[in-house]
């Protein structure tokens, strides 16, 4: 794939800039005009993009339809059915100092947005964010990434077809591509990827003091405690584990059980991946693809440590790993060191509870967290932990609700997006005072007259 030209980056910024300054996206009928295009543009190229995921990552058609454009779809919905709520004013109180004045908030778009997005979800993670800059009013350019390149095509062609690029645009190419691209002034950078790869973005923006999400990863724990339904447990973290072949920033990047469960949620483990793909993984149309050949390599690595309880078996031509579960987990081994990425569950066991949080605590702040076990206990120990989101006897499904703000703290990531957290996320909050010219108090001025009687009510 070719990579976008500096001097087409400047244009597409110019253009945009300009045509964001005649102020026809802050009308919220033409937001609504397109993200209606945008819908119909995605039912269009629905077997396009799901091709696609085939193609780059061997994603079945339901998987890539259920990850992908379902989630895009119903983030549109909800935006299309709130927008005119969320961005009509909205009233506050206004303290009796301050009458008989009235306060209210706008919301008005932070102008031009750049979205950056990774290879795992290559679809989601750039779409779903565009709704958010849509709907509050921004113009957009996107960079897909460069290790999906069906993909990254498929959608040029989609936004191409669907929005002009003064609007919404697309630039290719690799990571010199995003080093040009961040040496750029935007009123708004929205960047999916890594911590490593955060740390440079927010460096970046700090030169323009540019406002950002940053959606980073780490390494998500799960705990199977006494008293959990270790069966369901182990089908419902299998599934976690398995979705997209591991290449998920929530999947349960390991696991911490209680010792006297650890065999049983091992052997529950393996029938529960035996049961979704059966017994020749390889060739399940259902088990996706390792991305690249680095990618495989590194993964690869990270099973030398260990003991192999389940799976193990690779393809490299194929690009293949098998759901892979490895038992007498040390910390200091490098699966436990680096977000993993791929579909190796490493399982640690404690005696006591405290073990388990201590470790999780002592480790940078994760984007997930899942508990299986009783509710009580499970108030207890989300109580004693930190973490972007989390489910409680279930994987991953904080993701599916629109309802729920989405997003990391601390190295896994900074601001919230999905439903009204991402209009707001590219939205300015701007604080009016509006005051009447019938009358003009006298207190506010110099010499401040009855200045005992306002220092009581203020």
């Amino acid at each position: 794939m070719e990579d976008t030209r500096i001097e087409r980056i400047e244009e597409l910024i110019k253009k945009q800039r300009a045509f964001f300054s005649k102020n026809n996206t802050k009308d919220v009928s033409f937001r609504l005009k397109n993200l209606l295009k945008f819908r119909a543009g995605i039912r269009k190229y629905e077997n396009k993009i799901t091709d696609a995921l085939w193609t780059d990552l061997h994603k079945s058609y339901e998987e890539a339809y259920l990850t992908e454009i379902s989630i895009v779809m119903a983030e549109i919905d909800t935006h299309i059915k709130h927008i005119r709520k969320w961005a009509s004013p909205k009233r506050v109180i206004t303290p009796l100092h301050v009458l008989p004045s009235s306060s209210s908030i706008i919301h008005e778009p932070l102008g031009l947005a750049l979205i950056i997005a990774p290879w795992n979800y290559p679809f989601q993670l750039l779409m779903n964010p565009l709704v958010g800059a849509i709907s509050a009013g921004c113009c957009a350019i996107l960079k897909p990434s460069p290790y999906t390149p069906t993909v990254a095509t498929v959608m040029e062609e989609m936004i191409k077809e669907v929005f002009p690029e003064n609007y919404i645009a697309v630039v290719q190419g690799g990571r010199n591509v995003n080093s040009m691209l961040l040496e750029k002034r935007f009123d708004m950078i929205f960047f999916t990827g890594s911590p490593m790869l955060g740390k440079i973005v927010m460096k970046a923006a700090s030169q323009h003091l540019t406002p950002l999400v940053l959606e980073l990863g780490g390494k998500s724990p799960c705990i199977v405690d006494k008293g959990a339904n270790v069966k369901l447990a182990a089908k419902r973290i299998a599934w976690g584990k398995t979705i997209n072949a591991g290449q998920t920033c929530i999947a349960p990047d390991y696991v911490f059980v209680h010792s006297s469960l650890k065999e049983k949620l091992i052997k529950e483990l393996g029938s529960s991946i035996d049961e979704m793909f059966g017994k020749d993984i390889k060739s399940s149309k259902y088990f996706p693809r390792i991305v690249n050949k680095q990618a495989f390599e590194r993964l690869k690595n990270l099973m030398q440590h260990g003991t192999i309880r389940y799976g193990g078996e690779t393809d490299e031509p194929e690009r293949f790993i098998a759901p892979t579960i490895i038992d007498d987990i040390k910390p200091e081994y490098p699966v436990m060191n680096e977000e993993i990425f791929g579909p190796i569950l490493p399982v640690m066991t404690y005696d006591n509870i405290d073990e388990a949080i201590k470790y999780i605590n002592e480790n940078e702040k994760p984007l997930a967290f899942y508990y299986f076990g009783k509710n009580g206990k499970a108030r207890e120990v989300f109580h004693k932990t930190t973490s972007g989101g989390g489910c409680v006897n279930d994987t991953l499904m904080h993701i599916t609700n629109k309802n729920l703000p989405f997003g990391g703290v601390g190295n896994s990531g900074m601001g919230k997006y999905h439903g009204r957290e991402s209009f707001l996320a590219f939205s300015n909050r701007r604080s009016v005072v509006k005051t009447p010219t019938w009358i003009d108090l006298p207190f506010k001025y110099v010499p401040f007259k009855f200045f005992k009687l306002i220092k009581r009510i203020i």
